[in-house]
Order: structure tokens, then C-alpha cells, then sequence
């Protein structure tokens, strides 16, 4: 036999060995495939039907066998390890939640695109604090896994409640003794930074739906989902951000504050982000007749011009008395400040201190141009409804038209809750208020002006349909 004729007949064999091991492979892989997806259907169906008792050993089979089968693997697994730890106790509760905590991470190992980092850790850490007793965690040992999450993905640590836990334990540690106050104020403002970014992110997506309606044009399905989902994280956020300040309390006051500012002050002079949230800290407190707070604006000034430093020293104008050099300086932070979100916020500030001020007029035009920029948040809404009120004993030349101005108040009122669903208990409540202020039917049909129209005067220069009866 010639070389040639060895050499091919080698080279068949290899060829015939190497299909044989492809077709064993594949007919393997197919096997095990059919294997995991009949498995798979079989837990699905039993977690459909909400026997989640029946689909536990089909599913830890899969889960064990084939990790990265599917991602359904550990949705459904999720839901099958709860109801475990709803319906165990003791050592057996302590083993499913633990396995629980251990299937996240495996979640994250198999599918990380489908497992955000910060999410998932924070879970696992809310889980934690939520049986701490029974898992025998320390406060401290708890609030070093948020912290850890928090520091791993802080762009998916976005759950309310546990935002509020990780703050709520940093409070519990500072008042036993275990963290000092710099860290606490440190904390307080990383997390509310954190809640008002994400209060940006979902009042953005809103005001693209509001602003729809608001043309006339009905939303979609899908959009009307959108929008009550994005309502209802912006409620959740309203109140953990009440909840926040609550629980902060009377820690961060004057006398807190303005030693601990004092003794960072040389050392932190230089630094923007210190001087920023030491300056916004004591405006929040109203400790700015402190010279303290004439200190850190002007160092943050002259470090770090920027909107907040302009808003800081129309602050200390106003302080002075100086209200037209304070607009200017509160106008100069509003075209320093280039997002919307950011700006329509220091638009409403400016109203509020120009309310407080008595000056009504410019105060309503702050508030109009803050809910142009920022369309769902409604608070402006009710702050232009109690100055109408508040004047209505001046605008009007008889006590039927003084009175007429509570109809303008109660719309405005009403608009609140039309936009921003965190209001609209308040909005009901307040616009009620107004109107049992306002002309009942026997006073309208006594002037006989059912349905006219009654101008106004003053500043708000408005009109208003009397009510027909």
C-alpha cells in the first residue's frame, strides 16, 4: 500500500471519528436540553397554578443540572422561595432564605445582563434586615451590605424602601455610638441625592405623557400603563423622602451643624462637593444668619460658580434685605443651571421665598415658569391656589366677588391633583376647602349671575364663571 493510500485512509478514519463524536455530542446535548425544558414546563405550570410546593423538586432539579438553562429558572425560583419562607420557621426558614440569597448570586453568575448588580445585592440585603432576628445580623453587619451594594451599582440601587433602610440604619448606628455625625450628614445627603435623581428620571418620563393630554391627545394603552407606573414610583419616592427627613430629625440642626461645618471648614475649603452640601445643609436648616454660611458660600463661589452658589448668595441678600439684588442673584443661578428638572426646582424656591415676601405677582410667575419646566410636580399649583386665597379679601369690589376668587383658588387647586398623583388627596381636600368659601347656590341665585363672568382685578388679573345653578 503506496504512502498516499495510507495517509488518506488515516485521514477518513479521523474525519468518521470526529462526526461520530459530533453526532454523540449533539444527540447528547438535545437529550439534556429535552431533559431541562420538559422540567422547565413541568415547575412553570406548577408556579402558574400557584402550587409552588409541587414545583420546588422539578425546579431544583433544573436549577442544579442545568444553571444556565433559562433565566425563568430564577424568576420563577424566586417566587417558589418565598412562599418557602412565608410558610417555614425556624432552622428551616433561616435554610430557604439563605438559599434565596445564595440563588441571586447565582442568577447574577448565569445571567448577569438580566441581573442588575446593585438591584439584586440590595435585595439580598433588604431580606437581611427584614429577618435580621432570625439570621442574628448586627445593624452594622446590615448597613455594610447596603453600603457594599450601594458602592457596587449605585445606577440600579433604586428600590425606595431599601434606600430608606440603608439611611434609616446609618441613623441607628450614629445614635449608638458607632458612626460620628459627618458620616451621618455624609449619608443623608448621598441617599437623598440618590431619591431625587430618580424622582428626575420618572418626573421626566411623566411630563412627556402629561404634556400629551395636556394637548389633547388621548394616550395609548401601553402609555396609560406607563404613566401609572411611573405615578406610583413617584408616590413611593415622595414618601420615603418624608420618611428620610423624619428620621434625620432633630439631629441635623443649627446646633449640629454648624460646629461640625466650623471644624471642616480649613481643612474642606477647597473642596466643592464639601462646601456645596455644607452651604445647601445650612440653608435647609435656616442656619444662615451663621456667618458660618456667608463663609461657605463665598468659598463655594469663588471655587465653583455654578447655580446652587448663585441661589446661595441671593440667600444672604434676602437676609440683608436686599430683595432686588437678591432676584438678580436668583435669576443668575437660573441661567447657570442648564437641566430642566434642576431648574424648574429653583424656579419654585424663588417663588416660595417672593410668597413669603407678600409678593404675589412675581411669586406666581416663578411658580408658572417652574410647572412649564416641570409639568408633574403640582405643589406650585396649590401655592398660586392659597395666594389667590390669601387675596381675596383684596380683589374684589364687592363682598360676592371677593368671595368668587375661592372658585379661581379651588381650580388652581384642583390642577395639583390632575397632575401629580402624590397630591391628590391634598389636592381633593384643599380644592373642597376653597369652594366652601367661595358663593353657595342661594347667594348666586340671590345676585341672579348664575353662569356670568366676574373679572378679577389686583394681581392676579384672572376671570371667573360663576357657577350655573
Amino acid at each position: 500500500m503506496t504512502n498516499k493510500r495510507k495517509i488518506f485512509i488515516m485521514k477518513t478514519r479521523i474525519t468518521l471519528v470526529l462526526a461520530l463524536l459530533f453526532f454523540v455530542s449533539n444527540t447528547s446535548f438535545a437529550q439534556q436540553d429535552e431533559e431541562a425544558m420538559t422540567k422547565l414546563s413541568i415547575f412553570h405550570e406548577y408556579v402558574k397554578a400557584k402550587n409552588f410546593d409541587a414545583a420546588y423538586q422539578p425546579w431544583m432539579d433544573v436549577r442544579t443540572k442545568y444553571p444556565k438553562f433559562n433565566n425563568a429558572i430564577y424568576i420563577d425560583g424566586e417566587k417558589i422561595l418565598e412562599h418557602k419562607i412565608e410558610n417555614s420557621s425556624g432552622a428551616e426558614k433561616v435554610a430557604f432564605l439563605e438559599d434565596l440569597m445564595k440563588m441571586w448570586k447565582e442568577r447574577q453568575e448565569n445571567f448577569a445582563s438580566k441581573t442588575p448588580k446593585g438591584e439584586y445585592a440590595a435585595n439580598a440585603c433588604q431580606l437581611m434586615y427584614d429577618n435580621k432576628d432570625l439570621l442574628k445580623k448586627t445593624d452594622l453587619e446590615i448597613y455594610e451590605c447596603f453600603d457594599a451594594a450601594y458602592q457596587l451599582d449605585k445606577a440600579t440601587f433604586t428600590n425606595p424602601k431599601s434606600l430608606y433602610t440603608y439611611f434609616s440604619l446609618m441613623v441607628d448606628l450614629y445614635d449608638a455610638g458607632k458612626k460620628p455625625a459627618q458620616d451621618l450628614f455624609n449619608k443623608y445627603d448621598d441617599v437623598v441625592e440618590k431619591v431625587e435623581d430618580e424622582v428626575k428620571n420618572y418626573s421626566e418620563k411623566l411630563n412627556v405623557l402629561i404634556e400629551k393630554e395636556d394637548a389633547g391627545t388621548p394616550l395609548t394603552n401601553k402609555e396609560g400603563k406607563l404613566k401609572s407606573y411611573y405615578e406610583s414610583y413617584l408616590s413611593a419616592y415622595d414618601k420615603i423622602a418624608s420618611s428620610i427627613d423624619s428620621k434625620l430629625g432633630e439631629r441635623a440642626n443649627c446646633e449640629n451643624l454648624i460646629p461640625l461645618y466650623q471644624k471642616g471648614f480649613e481643612d474642606n475649603k477647597t473642596n466643592a462637593i464639601w462646601l456645596q452640601r455644607a452651604a445647601g445643609k445650612m440653608s435647609e436648616k435656616d442656619c444662615t444668619d451663621d456667618p458660618l454660611f456667608f463663609k461657605l458660600v463665598n468659598a463655594y463661589h469663588e471655587l465653583s460658580p455654578s447655580a446652587n452658589s448663585a441661589y446661595y448668595l441671593g440667600i444672604l441678600k434676602d437676609k440683608e434685605g436686599k430683595t432686588n439684588e437678591a432676584i438678580a442673584f436668583y435669576e443668575e443661578a437660573i441661567k447657570l443651571e442648564t437641566d430642566n428638572f434642576k431648574k424648574a426646582r429653583l424656579n419654585n424656591n424663588i417663588a416660595l421665598k417672593l410668597k413669603a415676601k407678600g409678593n404675589y405677582g412675581r411669586a406666581r410667575s416663578y411658580f408658572r415658569e417652574a410647572l412649564r419646566l416641570n409639568p408633574s410636580n403640582g405643589h406650585p399649583y396649590l401655592s398660586i391656589a392659597a395666594m389667590y386665597a390669601a387675596s381675596a379679601n383684596d380683589c374684589g369690589d364687592s363682598n360676592f366677588n371677593k368671595r368668587a376668587v375661592f372658585w379661581l383658588a379651588a381650580e388652581e387647586a384642583r390642577k395639583a391633583g390632575r397632575v401629580d398623583a402624590t397630591l391628590k388627596s391634598a389636592s381633593a381636600q384643599t380644592a373642597e376647602n376653597y369652594l366652601s368659601k367661595a358663593p353657595q347656590k342661594a347667594e348666586i341665585f340671590s345676585a341672579g349671575n348664575s353662569g356670568q363672568t366676574i373679572s378679577i382685578g389686583c394681581w392676579i388679573g384672572a376671570s371667573v364663571v360663576v357657577p350655573k345653578i
